[in-house]
């Protein structure tokens, strides 16, 4: 017994020293995903034809510039998880584009 209340307090203690970063990381990894889906629905909507109005040019810019620059940041930071998120959504969005132009 005594080694799980040992186990507890030190879960405890780690979670009270850890828990600002890792809200703050959560949030950057959360920041990510948004980013991302900003422009998803627009895409489905046209494959599905649903729709033949294309997002603005401005903002699928200055969302792909804020996550190639989010990129650049995570891997100055050597943030792995980061990294790949960003990379499968440009992996996804870019697929997403291609069936729309060869539709």
């Amino acid at each position: 017994m005594p080694y799980f209340k040992e186990f507890k307090d030190r879960v405890i203690a780690y979670t009270k020293s850890h828990s600002d970063k890792m809200s703050a990381d959560t949030m950057g990894w959360l920041a990510m995903i948004m980013l991302h889906m900003a422009t998803v629905p627009t895409l489905l909507a046209i494959l599905t034809g649903l729709t033949d109005n294309t997002p603005t040019l401005d903002v699928v810019f200055f969302l792909w510039t804020a996550l190639a620059l989010f990129y650049i940041k995570s891997v100055i930071n050597k943030d792995t998880l980061i990294m790949v998120t960003i990379s499968l959504g440009f992996m996804i969005q870019a697929a997403l584009m291609a069936l729309i132009m060869f539709k």
